[in-house]
């Protein structure tokens, strides 16, 4: 099985990040203009939480704040789960389902080297699975 890292090859090691102050409506727009669920909140080059639309919708609309004045430190998910780049596909799935999350930060020497989200979890499953029935037929027929 396909570990983290051949995902960030495919995927590249892209990450979208905000500091902790960021005011949450900014969040949302960089969400909305980069077409990602989720961003990483980092202090320089330290992870802090990460921020996701799901926050947004419980901890914002729902308790009636001011996304124009509430900072993403007050709605982030604290100490998110992360992933090292060895990391089996599997294992993430597995962590994404049990912790009912969709984003795992990877990590590695102590910084933030990508982000993975369940969608690229799936997809690689699905890409490993169409190889293995393909050299299936190709031995059954050869």
């Amino acid at each position: 099985m396909n570990q983290v890292k051949h995902l960030l090859e495919i995927k590249g090691h892209a990450v979208h990040a905000v500091p902790p102050e960021t005011p949450v409506l900014d969040a949302i727009r960089m969400m909305a203009e980069r077409r990602v669920g989720a961003l990483l909140v980092m202090h320089a080059e330290r992870l802090e939480g990460i921020v996701s639309e799901r926050d947004y919708a419980r901890k914002v609309i729902l308790q009636g704040r001011a996304s124009a004045s509430t900072p993403v430190s007050e709605i982030m998910s604290a100490q998110p789960i992360t992933v090292t780049p060895e990391t089996e596909v599997l294992e993430c799935m597995r962590l994404c389902t049990h912790s009912r999350i969709r984003h795992l930060p990877v990590i590695e020497d102590g910084r933030v080297v990508g982000l993975i989200s369940i969608g690229d979890l799936v997809k690689a499953v699905i890409d490993e699975q169409a190889e293995q029935i393909e050299q299936l037929q190709r031995y059954i027929t050869g």
